[in-house]
Order: C-alpha cells, then sequence, then structure tokens
C-alpha cells in the first residue's frame, strides 16, 4: 500500500474506536460523508469488506477486525513516541560535539562547562581537540572554537573569551648562559621550542608586532611538539624559549620559574570564538552550552 493511504488507515482505526463515522469525524475534522468515501475506497485498493453498516451500528468484518488488531497498536506506539518527543523539546537533551584547539579546551570549555554540565544531566559534551580549522558541517560538529579571525564570515560567531597575548618565556636556567633578546631578530639565535600545526605540516610562527611594525619570526630549536603543554614542561626544565599563551605562563611568571621576554613585541589579538552554521538548526542542548560558553565583560 502506497504511503499516502496511511491516512484512510488511520480514519479506518478511528471509526473502529468511536463505532460512529460521525464521532471520528469529528475528531479528524472532516465532513461524515468524506470519512465514509474515504472509508469506502481502502475497502476499493484492498479488495475487501472492512466495516459492516447498519443505520444504528458500525462493526468490523472479520478481515477488518485482523486489519484493526494489526494496525491499531502500531499507530498507538507512533502516537507515544510523537508524544514524548515533547519532552524534548521542553529540557535541554543530547550530545553537541565540538571542534577546538588545546589551550581553548583546558581554559575556557573546561571551567565553564563542568559546572554547568551539573545542571544539566542529560547533555553530553563530546570535545575534540584539532589545531585544523576543521569543517564542522561536513564533520558533523556542532559547534567550533577558533580564534576571531580565523572563523569563516559564513557562521555564527559568539565570543566565548577575552583577547590574548603571547608571552615569550624561558627559565632562569636557560638565561643563566644567554643574554634575553631585545628583538625578535634576536630569536635566531636561541633555542627556540616549536608547536608543529596539522593543518599544513608546518610549525607555528611567532608573531609580534610594535609601533605598527609588524614581524614574523621563523625560529629553531632542538624540541618540536604539536601540543602546548609540552611546550611548557621543556621551557621549565630549561630546554630553550617558549611562545605560549599569556595565561599559561603567568603563574609561572609570577613564581619566578620562567622569565618573560620581547613583552612590548607581544600585542592583544581576538580571542576565542564559538561559531556553528545556523540558528534555525540549533538544540536546546547547544543553546545551553552556547550561554554558558558566552563571554561577559
Amino acid at each position: 500500500m502506497a504511503r499516502e493511504n496511511f491516512n484512510d488507515l488511520l480514519a479506518f482505526v478511528r471509526v473502529v474506536r468511536e463505532g460512529s463515522f460521525t464521532r471520528a469525524a469529528a475528531q479528524l475534522g472532516m465532513s461524515p460523508s468524506a470519512l465514509s468515501h474515504a472509508i469506502r475506497g481502502l475497502e476499493a485498493r484492498l479488495g475487501v469488506r472492512l466495516l459492516t453498516r447498519t443505520t444504528r451500528h458500525i462493526s468490523t468484518t472479520e478481515v477488518g477486525e485482523r486489519l484493526f488488531q494489526g494496525v491499531a497498536p502500531r499507530f498507538e506506539a507512533i502516537d507515544a513516541r510523537l508524544a514524548g518527543l515533547a519532552e524534548f523539546r521542553d529540557r535541554p537533551v543530547g550530545t553537541v560535539r565540538i571542534t577546538t584547539a588545546e589551550h581553548a579546551a583546558n581554559s575556557i570549555l573546561w571551567p565553564k562547562l563542568s559546572e554547568v554540565l551539573r545542571e544539566y544531566p542529560d547533555i553530553q559534551v563530546e570535545v575534540t581537540v584539532d589545531y585544523r580549522l576543521a569543517d564542522i558541517v561536513a564533520q558533523r560538529y556542532d559547534a567550533g572554537v577558533r580564534l576571531g579571525d580565523q572563523v569563516a564570515k559564513d557562521m555564527i560567531a559568539v565570543r566565548i573569551g577575552p583577547d590574548l597575548r603571547i608571552a615569550i618565556v624561558g627559565s632562569p636556567a636557560y638565561f643563566a648562559t644567554r643574554s634575553e633578546p631585545e628583538t625578535p631578530m634576536d630569536l635566531a639565535g636561541h633555542n627556540c621550542i616549536n608547536l608543529r600545526l596539522p593543518t599544513h605540516g608546518g610549525l607555528l610562527p611567532w608573531d609580534f608586532g610594535k609601533d605598527g611594525k609588524e614581524i614574523v619570526a621563523r625560529v629553531g630549536g632542538q624540541w618540536t611538539f604539536n601540543s602546548s603543554e609540552p611546550i611548557l614542561r621543556a621551557a621549565l626544565a630549561g630546554h630553550g624559549l617558549a611562545f605560549l599563551p599569556e595565561d599559561m605562563a603567568l603563574e609561572h611568571i609570577a613564581a619566578q620559574r620562567l622569565v618573560r621576554v620581547l613583552d612590548d613585541w607581544c600585542q592583544p589579538f581576538p580571542g576565542y570564538h564559538l561559531y556553528y552554521p545556523s540558528r534555525r538548526q540549533s538544540s536546546r542542548a547547544l543553546a545551553v552550552v552556547i550561554e554558558a560558553l558566552r563571554h561577559r565583560t
């Protein structure tokens, strides 16, 4: 039977339950004559008689009773399942998949979402740490987190963190045998710890700016990592200079475990934004995550 005839089956079930074309027609929002015509059309397509009609009573034939017993529970199950969806409309539920860089995951996503998720036990958050600028639509992410100047123009972007700064740091032991660099050009004579980006396999350039002048330094050294935490660890151990988000280094600078250099060359830059493709496609769960992450000054 074609799918467009399911409405006739539903009408048949309603007539049997009500035992009346008039009452069934009122519930279905149609006239009794239109309902009667629909049932006759169903009988004609099936090639069997389903109902016995008298002026006072409607009853099922043997075939009609078998059909009713077969399809009525299935319509009930569908109704119950659809009714259950209302629960999902009223409360946030489901999985939110986010792609992000490691620093944003540690400094923003974890501290902001860890407490919020205690209030919403039906929300699951899946965080994938990836430095590549992922196509969140093609890879079926709900949202991505990137720096403000890296968000595509066709995405909806929500700021989730303040502007950032970089800190160039080395340990006192490292500087015991080396002079501190005064300009980015001086880094050529230093052992610099690099970060390799998976986007194109290259190393993260060290960007600087001062008095309207911008410099991109290509540095070298003994150590290269694809994650910022090992870079910090190597710098603390005296293996070279690190190019790190400021907040990762401030505690160690204050405790004099690290020495900051080239501070006046490290200018603020746009902080992290959460981006996603369309408000119309946003789930309640994603709305909760967005509101929890939103940056408030």
